[in-house]
């Protein structure tokens, strides 16, 4: 008798059904994807902490101490040059000092409020303007603005991105375990850029009608100095 049947069974005192047994239900093929829809959605959530959600809790967000108009200074002044100079010894003069701006602001020019707030806060009182750097680097890394723009002859967009077209200052984020700026490290956690700065999103608050730059990586100075030959090794750029 088959154990798929029902069984009976003839007993004393005249017939008595005894309960249907059947095989045991083998595993249906489908079960393995339980572990692997589980595995996917982790893998997934993963993602979305490590590229969405870390991001925001990792940086932090600062005000520059003056909303500057690139655009303003670039249109009286001339180039980069008329404020970021390269002195008589070939270094670089980087930000400029407040007795730079002292040469046209030592009395207020104009009505703007920031211009006000030039005047009272650090003209007056004698106060370097606490600048927060974009590409501040870290301390052992070495870099040389004659060396690329004097030797290699490169524009300064070239790595900073058409900021003298902004009319306004963006925020300055900034990583709050190292310190360093996001300028740095990207804004792009993948690391996918269509150019040397990577441009997130357009800012028209900022008066440009590009993205903002935000890009400063090593690989993107490998990737350039691989395309015009120069010396990749590791002590070029650190110290």
């Amino acid at each position: 008798m088959s154990t798929t049947e029902e069984k009976e069974q003839i007993v004393a005192g005249g017939e008595q059904e005894v309960e249907v047994a059947h095989e045991p239900a083998k595993p249906g093929n489908w079960r393995f994807l339980i572990p692997l829809a589980g595995f996917s959605a982790g893998f997934v959530v993963c993602l979305f902490v490590g590229w969405l959600v870390f991001p925001q809790i990792l940086y932090s967000e600062k005000t520059q101490p003056i909303d500057f108009s690139h655009k303003l200074h670039v249109d009286e002044v001339g180039d980069c040059d008329g404020c970021h100079y390269f002195r008589e010894d070939g270094s670089f003069s980087g930000i400029p000092k407040l007795a730079n701006c002292l040469e046209c602001h030592e009395e207020a020019v104009g009505e703007h409020p920031e211009e006000a707030k030039l005047i009272a806060e650090y003209v007056e009182p004698g106060k370097e303007i606490p600048w927060l750097i974009y590409s501040s680097q870290p301390d052992c890394v070495y870099f040389s603005h004659a060396a690329h723009v004097k030797m290699a002859e490169l524009d300064c967009v070239t790595c900073h991105g058409p900021i003298g077209d902004s009319d306004h200052t963006r925020p300055y984020q900034y990583n709050i375990i190292t310190g360093y700026s996001r300028d740095i490290w990207g804004w792009n956690i993948a690391g996918m850029s269509k150019n040397a700065w990577e441009y997130l999103q357009v800012d028209e608050a900022a008066g440009m009608k590009i993205d903002d730059p935000a890009r400063m990586k090593m690989d993107d100075c490998a990737e350039c100095h691989e395309e015009k030959g120069t010396n990749n090794g590791c002590f070029v750029c650190h110290k």
